[in-house]
């Protein structure tokens, strides 16, 4: 027979029906609406209807928590307070919890219900309440006010504050429809009132800090919602205003996307970048207006859609106008003129027996042109474009450091642009221009890469045919594209990109050709710069000659022109003073009253006296230089025995090599001074002192050996050098004279300075064919074997002694 709930104390043995609450828990203090419909609800509150009967008391069930079939150990004693309708219509029960109880076996009772015994839990309270507990119950009673307010549910904010007991109070969660099934049973199986309050107040924590990461994700989800529906609007709005524009201008509709399909489409593409760009048209029709990915798209669509895939000149298959124009702009430079005669005769040849297209490669040509400044370099490149009627575009390379500005940015970089090889094709506006690529030796490479490795495909005529540049990402043929490198020095480019090249010698000009040059180009250029009309000004050939000569001794015609601009200013500021009077003709004798005294004197134009060798132990060098030939002067002393020992001093910022020279030169005197006829005992006891004047200006080679051997032998000898002889070669410790380099460009600073006589190794004899036949017909040249045959040739006779210099 079952209790009566009245009178029930602690571990007060119970028989009661048990209903079940599937995934549903429910405590004490709790009044909750129960189904009827449900078969083991309606069997329960039956058989709880009919032990009360008996007893005279409330019906009382068991609710038992039943999770995936099993129950939990601990159920609530409840009162079926009223039987009736639910808001459904259905049948229900109206039951109110009111005590813990501990479930036992089960047992047979009345009904169809399951019948249990239990045990009513004991809950012990400390009274008073200690200070914690009180605290505790203050925190969870602001919390349970806080998420009441949030929820609006301010009519069950003051019966919450109105809970006095602790176990009520922590019972009161169970209304809380955030926890789970498995947090309300942990509660329920709670007994100790304190704890089951800790519990209550944790769960009750985390789950307003849950809500507030929640509604801080929800807030600012809704600002961007706000702000896209924002843009949506205004760019709606915009489109509205663009149509209605359209249609007053009348013009067809369409958005960008179809714009850019359309211009693909039609665009006359090579297949495979036609179907890059139709890719780039798809993600741009599917990214967002606001993603800024649609900008990037769109600039790399209009890079591509701007490059002139299929645009091709044609090729002036002149032979004859093309060289008639080579020889009209540009005196001189018959190396390159012959060149381009032959890469153009060939061009034409495979034309007309249809081999333009081998293997998808096309003739293109890759030239290097090496010489010093002012030879002509970069203007011989619009020569070429003009004589084979192609578009020129210059590239000046001149201290580029990034690989990128070569190869193009990768497009995930903001800014990224093309390479300027890309960007040279678009400016020229076809695929077979004539890329002029100035100062290739001056490229430098550091953390950003190495640009010249990365011209190694651009020059390499069996890879440039599928060039990629990095931001482009698909193919680009250059095999068409005739690529002109300038350089000053040969050994500054690397050799790997050199030996992609064809390299085409510059080594300065002739006297006769600057005067040519100076008369057909620069004089006309210079008098329109001048405000002077021709006729007004003529500047005789003797006045050329002499500007070319004594005023500037370069191997280019810069400081030439420089001098021509300087007479014509000086002219024209003095007839506008009312000095002169036009038309005027300037004659050789009229120069130094105009700009000054010359300031290159030959040294066979100076007295005997004056001249650097007319004491012994100085002779004449010829050296290479970045700014083409020059004339090296090489001085030797002895040093007085009373002032210092013996030994070897170079002064003049030489090099390794140039010192290993001198003491080579040291050692062959040493060595044959007897057979020379030579004093060489005062090698032994005197310092000897080698000086090559210029001391700023860094030098090294080994083609000043024969010229070191000779300053020194003429020291020792008391024999001078003649004035007009000149000498370069590399000399042995047997006293070979070995090959050198730059005999052109020797010989023509040699020309320039007065030399009459030059000695040159006679390996070098065959060097002797690039030499103009003018230059050759001025100058004695002596090739050489032995350093016995050059001092017989650079010494003055025996019976001309003059006493040695010992300073």
């Amino acid at each position: 027979m079952a209790a009566d709930a009245d009178d029930f104390t602690v571990h007060t043995p119970l028989t009661l029906p048990v209903l079940p609450l599937d995934d549903e828990v429910v405590l004490p203090g709790m009044v909750v609406p129960l189904d009827l419909t449900d078969t083991e609800v309606r069997a329960a509150v039956e058989a709880a209807h009919a032990a009360a009967r008996t007893s005279g008391n409330k019906p009382k069930v068991l609710l038992v928590p039943r999770v995936d079939g099993t129950y939990a150990a601990t159920g609530v004693l409840g009162t079926v307070e009223q039987v009736g309708r639910l808001s459904d219509g259905d049948p229900g029960a109206l039951i109110r919890g009111v005590g813990r109880v501990r479930v036992g076996a089960g047992t047979t009772g009345p009904g169809a219900a399951l019948w249990i015994e239990g045990t009513v839990v004991e809950e012990t309270v400390p009274d008073p309440l200690p200070g914690q507990v009180t605290e505790l119950v203050k925190e969870y009673k602001a919390l349970a006010t806080d998420w009441l307010k949030r929820r609006g549910a301010w009519q069950v904010v003051d019966r919450v504050q109105q809970i006095d007991g602790i176990s009520q109070l922590a019972d009161n969660s169970g209304y809380s429809p955030f926890l789970t099934t498995a947090q309300k049973i942990e509660l329920l199986e709670t007994t100790d009132p304190v704890a089951r309050l800790k519990l209550a107040t944790e769960q009750l924590r985390e789950h307003l800090a849950e809500q507030d990461v929640a509604e801080s994700i929800a807030k600012d989800v809704q600002e961007g919602v706000d702000k896209q529906q924002r843009e949506f609007l205004l760019r709606r709005q915009l489109d509205a205003v663009r149509k209605e524009l359209r249609e007053l201008n009348g013009e067809s509709e369409g958005d960008e996307s179809d714009d850019y399909r359309a211009r693909v489409e039609a665009a006359d593409l090579p297949e495979k970048v036609r179907e890059a760009a139709l890719k780039e048209v798809e993600k741009l029709e599917r990214a967002s207006d606001q993603s800024p990915e649609g900008s990037w798209i769109r600039t790399w669509l209009d890079t591509v859609l701007d490059l002139p895939w299929n645009e091709r000149s044609e090729d002036a298959y002149d032979i004859k106008g093309a060289r008639a124009v080579l020889d009209a702009e540009h005196a001189g430079l018959a190396d390159v003129k012959e060149r381009i005669t032959e890469y153009l005769a060939v061009r034409k040849r495979r034309s007309d027996r249809g081999l333009g297209v081998v293997g998808g490669r096309r003739g293109g040509a890759v030239l290097a042109l090496v010489g010093p400044p002012g030879v002509g370099k970069t203007s011989l490149g619009e020569s070429v474009a003009h004589a084979m009627g192609r578009s020129f575009v210059r590239v000046a390379l001149g201290g580029v450091r990034d690989e990128a500005e070569i190869r193009g940015h990768r497009r995930t970089y903001v800014g990224a642009l093309p390479g300027r090889i890309v960007r040279a094709i678009k400016e020229a506006g076809s695929m077979n221009p004539v890329v002029l690529l100035d100062e290739i030796d001056k490229v430098g490479s550091d953390f950003r890469g190495d640009p010249a490795a990365a011209l190694l495909e651009v020059l390499d005529p069996a890879q440039n045919h599928t060039f990629r540049d990095h931001y482009l990402e698909v193919e680009l043929d250059l095999s068409d594209v005739v690529f002109l490198a300038t350089a000053n020095v040969l050994e500054a480019i690397p050799e790997a990109l050199l030996d992609r090249m064809e390299v085409v010698r510059l080594d300065g000009y002739t006297e006769d050709e600057k005067v040519v040059i100076a008369r057909d180009h620069l004089v006309p250029r210079q008098l329109e710069r001048a405000g002077l009309e021709t006729g007004e000004v003529t500047i005789d050939e003797s006045a050329l000659r002499k500007l070319a000569g004594e005023y500037t001794r370069e191997a280019g015609v810069r400081n030439l022109e420089r001098s021509v601009a300087r007479l014509l200013r000086k002219v024209a500021a003095e007839h506008e003073l009312g000095d002169r009077e036009l038309p005027f003709t300037v004659t050789d004798g009229e120069l130094r009253g105009l700009i000054g005294r010359p300031h290159h004197v030959p040294e066979s134009a100076q007295d005997p006296a004056e001249r650097r060798t007319a004491v012994p132990g100085v002779a004449t060098g010829l050296a290479v230089t970045g700014a083409g030939g020059d004339v090296l002067f090489v001085e030797a002393s002895l040093a007085d025995p009373e002032t210092g020992g013996a030994g070897l001093t170079l002064t003049g910022q030489l090099g390794d090599v140039m010192k290993e020279s001198a003491q080579i030169a040291l050692s062959f005197l040493r060595s044959h001074g007897a057979e020379l006829e030579l004093p060489v005992a005062d090698l032994k006891d005197r310092g000897v002192h080698i000086h090559f004047p210029a001391g700023a200006v860094p030098k090294d080679g080994p083609s000043a050996g024969i010229t070191m051997t000779t300053a020194l032998a003429s020291l020792l000898s008391g024999r001078q050098v003649s004035t007009d002889v000149a000498m370069t070669g590399e000399v042995s410790l047997t006293g070979r004279v070995l090959p050198i380099g730059g005999v052109k460009q020797k010989l023509l600073a040699a020309h320039r300075a007065g030399i009459t006589t030059v000695v040159i190794p006679k390996r070098n004899e065959p060097d002797l064919d690039d030499v103009p036949a003018e230059i050759l017909d001025t100058l004695e040249v002596h090739p050489v074997t032995d350093v016995r045959q050059v001092l017989e040739l650079a010494l003055s006779p025996a019976e001309a002694l003059v006493p040695a210099a010992v300073a």
